[in-house]
C-alpha cells in the first residue's frame, strides 16, 4: 500500500493505493479515497489502471466536494461514538512510532495511532483500527444471525464468516462459501443487517443474481426491497 495525494480545485486529498490480489482494479470515495489494483497486472498496466481511476476520483470530487466533507469524521480522546445501537468511548494516545493499534476492552476502544502521520491521514488510521475493533467485537453476533437465517430458511453449509473493512459492496459470498459483510453494516438497522446476510446466503444456492436468486431472497424475507430503498437513502451515512 501506498498513499499518494490529489489536487483538486486548490485542495490536497490523501489517495491510498492497494496493489491485491483481485480480478479488476476500483477505486472508492468514503471516508477515506482508496484505488485497489489487481497485484498480477505489470507496472505498465498498474500507471495506467492508476492513471484512469485518479481521473474518476478527480472528476468526481470535483461534481461533488460536498459529499466527501460530510463523510469526514473527526474523533477525539474521550468522546462516545454510536455504532447502530451501541455505545463506546474512545482513548486516543499518540506515540512516535510507524504503526498504529487498537483493541477494546468493555465498552471503551483503545487507540494508539503514529503521530507521524498527517492530521487527515491520522483520522483514516482511526477510522479502519476502529473498524477492525468493532467488527471482532461484534462478529459472535453476526455468526449467530447468520447461523439462525441459515438454518431457517436456506439449511447450506457456510465455511468462514467474516466481517471485512468493504467500501466497494455491503457483503460477498465466495466459492469456497465464504461470507463476508461489510463493517459499514454495523451503522444499519438490525433488519438491514439481516437482508444483506439473507442476500450473500442465497447465493449459497444461486451464485448469480437470477430471477431463482431473487425469488430465494423474497422468500426468506418478503420485505427485502424495503431494505436495498433504506441502503440506497443512507448507505453514503454508514461509515467509520
Amino acid at each position: 500500500m501506498k498513499t499518494e495525494t490529489l489536487e483538486v480545485n486548490g485542495r490536497s486529498y490523501f489517495v491510498r493505493v492497494y496493489y491485491e490480489k483481485r480480478n479488476s482494479a476500483r477505486a472508492s470515495i468514503g471516508r477515506t479515497i482508496s484505488i485497489r489494483i489487481p497485484s498480477f497486472l505489470n507496472r505498465e498496466e498498474r500507471a495506467l489502471q492508476e492513471a484512469k481511476l485518479k481521473q474518476w476520483i478527480k472528476k468526481n470530487l470535483e461534481e461533488n466536494p460536498s459529499d466527501f466533507k460530510l463523510q469526514q469524521r473527526e474523533y477525539k480522546d474521550g468522546k462516545n461514538i454510536m455504532v447502530g445501537e451501541k455505545q463506546y468511548c474512545l482513548n486516543i494516545q499518540t506515540r512516535e512510532k510507524n504503526s498504529s493499534s487498537g483493541r477494546i476492552m468493555g465498552n471503551t476502544i483503545h487507540l494508539l495511532v503514529s503521530s507521524c502521520l498527517a492530521k487527515e491521514e491520522q483520522n483514516a488510521h482511526i477510522s479502519t483500527l476502529l473498524s477492525r475493533c468493532v467488527a471482532q467485537h461484534r462478529l459472535p453476533e453476526l455468526k449467530e444471525t447468520l447461523a439462525r437465517l441459515n438454518k431457517e430458511h436456506f439449511n447450506r453449509p457456510i465455511n468462514k464468516i467474516f466481517f471485512k473493512h468493504n467500501k466497494s459492496n455491503w457483503g460477498s459470498c465466495s466459492q469456497a462459501r465464504n461470507i463476508n459483510i461489510s463493517t459499514r453494516l454495523l451503522f444499519a438497522p438490525t433488519d438491514v443487517l439481516e437482508y444483506v446476510c439473507v442476500h450473500e446466503l442465497a447465493h449459497l444456492i444461486e451464485s448469480n443474481h437470477s430471477e431463482n436468486f431473487w425469488k430465494l431472497v423474497e422468500k426468506a424475507m418478503p420485505n427485502y426491497k424495503e431494505k436495498i430503498q433504506w441502503l440506497k437513502e443512507n448507505g453514503r451515512k454508514c461509515q467509520f
